[in-house]
């Protein structure tokens, strides 16, 4: 449960109206559910991370591409979350942007340092502070118009409003990448079936309740700037001062802390496996470069990261399910590198693109799993090529 979640929501919601909205915050959650699910499971079965999960597929040099890359971008998400604190706190509180992001940057990458326990512990905490800071925001914004006014809100973006698919793809995207890297987490679970229901528990429980007090923040018009900041919740908090003031402004750090540092744990731990590095020296260095860009004001291209995500990674995901659950007995002895997962990322990729352009009523990130999917499939049973040196399987970790 995050502010992003609620953020995003919320601008969903003045786009498509309360109804429309929350339907294609439904859609978005159950892809996720059975996407990440799915990884969970694989990676509770298994107990491999997302390198070691990534080579079995990708090949024990391909999966170097691959992990760079969603390494890569959940460096970027550690970089946009942490960027968001000091625009949320502004806001607000009138605070400098710039120093507070800083000193999130700072503070985020410190607990990230601690390791995987200190990060699991600020989870909890964060779950547990949202939960009723969350409901105190909704009845202050109900005050006036009560809760089932909310029902009624048709949006505010008129003609500039995003399509249906452009939504789906929204909810998606927002963890398309640390879903696809779930295995980081899961593969702890005792089992596969311990890993999906970790899995569950994130989406679409948490990510459900997230977004939708995001929704009724903006349904029930208590947003500040609905379709910049969209169920950003926290001046509702603060505006009502006492207790309220300390507990939002504390929720707001423990809150962006506990997601930007699984995101930076997701990717020093990625890059771990492709430099030979420690995941505490990746987390000073990884997280130096997020801070940079989250206090140069890259939360400000949100809408353009999360077009990259729902076009480029999905496939990804798609593709590892197919080859390690439905299509397990027929993959070929570990290679060097396999071209097919390459071929049916770009395929999926590219039509995704292409939807994203021409047919924008339709989801980026649906296509693509769709169009990839297909495309691993039909590769699959084609005989395995001659290049496809063989090589022992990865094993083992460097982080």
């Amino acid at each position: 449960m995050i502010m992003t979640s609620a953020v995003f929501a919320g601008i969903i919601v003045y786009n498509l109206g309360f109804t429309t909205g929350m339907l294609a915050i439904l859609l978005g959650n159950a892809v996720l559910m059975v996407y990440v699910g799915t990884l969970s499971y694989i990676a509770g079965r298994s107990g491999k991370n997302f390198a070691l999960t990534a080579a079995d597929t990708f090949g024990g040099k391909g999966f170097r591409v691959v992990s760079a890359f969603l390494s890569t971008l959940v460096i970027g998400w550690f970089a946009f979350q942490t960027g968001m604190v000091g625009p949320t706190l502004n806001i607000s509180m009138g605070w400098s942007v710039g120093w507070i992001t800083l000193l999130a940057g700072v503070l985020f990458v410190a607990l990230t340092f601690i390791g995987i326990r200190a990060i699991s512990w600020i989870g909890v905490v964060a779950s547990i502070m949202f939960v009723p800071l969350g409901i105190v925001a909704v009845v202050i914004a109900a005050r006036d118009g009560g809760i089932g006014s909310a029902m009624s809100y048709q949006g505010g973006a008129g003609a500039s409003a995003m399509s249906f698919g452009v939504a789906v793809t929204m909810v998606i995207a927002c963890f398309a990448d640390s879903g696809t890297m779930t295995a980081d987490f899961t593969r702890w679970a005792k089992d596969g079936k311990q890993g999906a229901l970790a899995a569950f528990a994130a989406f679409p429980v948490a990510y459900f309740i997230a977004q939708l007090v995001g929704t009724f923040v903006v349904a029930l018009g208590a947003s500040a700037e609905p379709q910049k900041t969209g169920g950003d919740f926290l001046h509702v908090l603060v505006n009502n001062g006492g207790v309220l003031l300390p507990l939002g402004v504390l929720f707001v750090f423990v809150n962006l802390g506990s997601v930007c540092a699984h995101c930076l744990y997701n990717g020093a731990v990625g890059f771990g496996h492709i430099t030979g590095r420690t995941m505490r020296q990746l987390t000073i260095v990884l997280g130096i470069v997020g801070t940079i860009a989250a206090v140069a004001g890259i939360w400000s291209y949100f809408e353009a990261w999360l077009n990259i995500l729902g076009v480029l990674v999905p496939p990804i995901g798609v593709i590892l399910i197919l080859d390690q659950f439905i299509f397990a007995n027929r993959r070929a002895p570990a290679a060097v590198l396999y071209w097919k997962p390459f071929a049916a990322w770009a395929i999926g990729a590219g039509v995704a693109l292409l939807t994203h352009f021409e047919a924008p009523q339709l989801s980026d990130a649906v296509v693509a799993m769709v169009v990839g999917g297909l495309a691993f499939t039909a590769l699959t049973y084609l005989p395995a090529a001659p290049l496809e040196s063989q090589e022992p399987a990865l094993s083992g970790e460097a982080a």
